[in-house]
């Protein structure tokens, strides 16, 4: 069976459920498609609730698939408790979960803003650690389940032209490992997505266009790597090879780098 192929409905056995933060456009959007046409009920959570709301219907029509949405700004951290258990309440259960809620400012060397930058890591690192301390305590405690950080390439190293979102992917790249560390020995899978550039709004703000695949594409990716339970994954692969040689760079050479 490969990527795309569904998954097929065998009554007596109860429907796989996930959870994605930043689900409304982009590689989110790109993944609520495609867990649920492999079958999964969701619990879909951003703050373009219009957005969201219209890929929901697109979701759950000619299909009998539960999917939830909720209006929410990961810089609410505080209401993340409540909403988790809402969720929870309504999809009955949660085996996956994926963290994709992320920005990027335009890629500029010659820009410093400091709120930008702040911004950046709110979304991309601190949102993250909101909701996924919580859901990781959760899976814990019951010894299964599924957590999934959409990370970046950029995070490999500091990138000149965007340096707080080079740090906060790093950053998530990091915690994420930290919570394989601990998690692992709790019969909870931790995976970390490293795409490269994918044919989203986020491309406008890059420096330079390299290769660019398809949500479509990164979608199938991604769920691959999911299904096969992988703890890192390249998207697509042949960013490992790339990564590998940008990790290995000296940093003199590599600030000479127009990367």
């Amino acid at each position: 069976m490969d990527a795309s192929t569904p998954v097929i409905e065998r009554p007596l056995e109860p429907r796989q459920a996930a959870i994605i933060v930043g689900a409304s456009t982009g590689l989110g959007a790109g993944l609520a498609r495609k867990l649920a046409d492999v079958g999964y009920d969701l619990a879909l959570f951003s703050r373009d609730l219009p957005r969201l709301q219209a890929l929901a219907d697109e979701l759950r029509a000619g299909s009998d698939r539960k999917i939830f949405v909720y209006g929410h700004d990961v810089h609410d951290v505080e209401q993340v408790p409540t909403l988790l258990q809402e969720a929870l309440r309504q999809l009955g259960r949660l085996d996956l979960f994926i963290y994709n809620a992320g920005i990027m400012y335009q890629q500029d060397p010659d820009r410093f803003q400091a709120e930008e930058d702040l911004e950046t890591l709110q979304v991309n690192l601190l949102g993250a650690v909101a909701w996924i301390d919580p859901v990781a305590e959760r899976f814990a405690r019951a010894g299964h389940g599924h957590l999934v950080g959409v990370g970046s390439i950029s995070g490999e190293r500091g990138r000149r032209a965007i340096p707080a979102y080079s740090a906060s992917k790093a950053g998530l790249h990091t915690y994420l490992e930290a919570m394989r560390n601990r998690l692992s020995r709790r019969g909870v899978t931790v995976t970390t997505l490293k795409p490269g550039q994918i044919q989203t709004a986020m491309l406008k703000k890059a420096e330079a266009v390299r290769g660019p695949i398809s949500v479509e594409r990164f979608s199938d990716l991604a769920w691959l790597a999911i299904r096969q339970k992988r703890q890192v994954a390249f998207i697509p692969p042949r960013w490992g090879l790339i990564a590998l040689v940008i990790r290995n760079i000296p940093s003199f050479i590599f600030r000479r780098l127009n990367l």
